[in-house]
């Protein structure tokens, strides 16, 4: 019994991580060959960091999502578990999509694509900052794990909203 018990904390530890980590490599495939593109053309925040710093920055926020929702998971026998997941799941579905919106978007839709990114972004905080106070009562460590997230979103979004502003 012990030992199923162990697996199953490490199977639901795999599954937790690696589902944020799927999210940011199907993002990662809708920004790539933009970043190439019209990314590279535009003008950016004087506080945007160099284009390497987002994809190790990006994998370890996911595998601290992950790591941070499984925590609340292994106590999964009640209800308010189950509420704080799905706030989860929503505010990774928004971050889902922004970066096809964001990268993608602009070639097809202009700046129109940068405000509606824009308008992601913003809920994508929202539902963040609603997420941790889920998980603060069932995981203090899970709730602590996403703030870098969130700090990472908010400086995501100061950079977005310069790229709307200025292109």
């Amino acid at each position: 019994m012990a030992g199923q018990t162990r697996t199953v904390q490490i199977l639901g530890l795999a599954v937790m991580i690696a589902v944020p980590l799927l999210v940011g490599f199907l993002g990662s495939q809708a920004t790539s060959e933009h970043t190439d593109g019209w990314y590279s053309e535009a003008d950016v925040a004087p506080w945007n960091p160099p284009s390497w710093v987002f994809s190790p920055v990006w994998t370890t926020l996911y595998i601290m999502m992950g790591v941070a929702a499984w925590l609340v998971w292994r106590r999964r026998l009640t209800f308010a578990v189950w509420a704080a997941l799905g706030l989860y799941i929503a505010q990774l579905v928004l971050n889902s999509i922004w970066s096809p919106l964001f990268f993608a978007g602009y070639p097809a839709w202009g700046t129109a694509a940068l405000w509606a990114a824009m308008g992601v972004i913003l809920m994508l905080i929202v539902l963040l900052a609603l997420t941790i106070r889920a998980f603060w009562p069932i995981s203090r460590l899970g709730a602590v794990l996403l703030l870098p997230y969130l700090a990472w979103v908010i400086y995501a979004a100061s950079l977005n909203l310069y790229i709307a502003m200025a292109n």
